[in-house]
């Protein structure tokens, strides 16, 4: 089993439709190997991945990779992956099936609270990071790549609470498909609406925002 670094959080009809999502994510990517597959959602509601087979191994690692892995021991110096649940003075707080805090001086995104850093990044709760275990914790060299690397393209959109279906669909819905380039997945209900060039990301944001119930933010170049 591979409890995924990744939160079903919403619930109803919305919760149905993420299930399905999921089960069509880790379809594409281990359909094709020897395994039944077999998804559950746990009491903290990361999703667990039961997999067997002649190709369990395999299929294993590929959702790990893909995913990270929610594991019951954290060991100094490796790298795992959290989810964002709240931030205050004191750090980034992460849930990686145990609390985990990033102080605010081993945040490593530049100057400011950790509130000022979720506004420059757009982050939103339940945003996958990677962090280094240890004492103290630190985010990722790779969580700073890639939140980096968003602020220096053309601007983006960060949504939770849905798929990155439901956010195509909503995209289209407000008549902006041809203002944006793609809408990335972060997670599994944390998706980054990437702009045009010529797109204001505060514009698509209020002009989608009705449609959503999600969290949003801009992320600006």
């Amino acid at each position: 089993m591979v409890v995924l670094a990744t939160k079903l959080y919403v619930k109803g009809d919305a919760r149905e439709r993420a299930l399905r999502s999921l089960e069509s994510l880790v379809n594409q990517l281990v359909g094709d190997l020897s395994v039944e597959v077999s998804i559950g959602v746990r009491n903290d509601q990361f999703p667990s991945v039961t997999v067997s087979g002649e190709d369990e191994i395999v299929a294993r690692a590929a959702l790990r990779e893909e995913w990270g892995e929610i594991t019951p021991d954290l060991r100094s110096g490796e790298t795992y992956v959290g989810t964002l649940e709240h931030w205050d003075e004191s750090g980034f707080h992460l849930d990686a099936g145990t609390r985990v805090l990033v102080p605010a001086d081993e945040l490593g995104l530049g100057p400011g609270t950790p509130e000022q850093v979720v506004e420059r990044f757009g982050l939103v709760q339940h945003q996958r990071l990677a962090f280094v275990y240890g004492a103290p914790v630190r985010l990722a060299n790779r969580t700073h790549d890639q939140l980096y690397e968003f602020r220096r393209g053309t601007g983006r959109v960060t949504v939770n609470s849905v798929t990155r279906g439901e956010v195509r669909a909503t995209v289209n819905r407000a008549g902006h498909a041809e203002d944006i380039v793609t809408v990335e997945r972060l997670g599994l209900l944390e998706q980054s609406i990437v702009c045009r060039e010529e797109t204001d990301p505060p514009g698509l944001l209020a002009a989608i925002g009705p449609y959503l119930r999600g969290e949003m933010r801009c992320v600006l170049s």
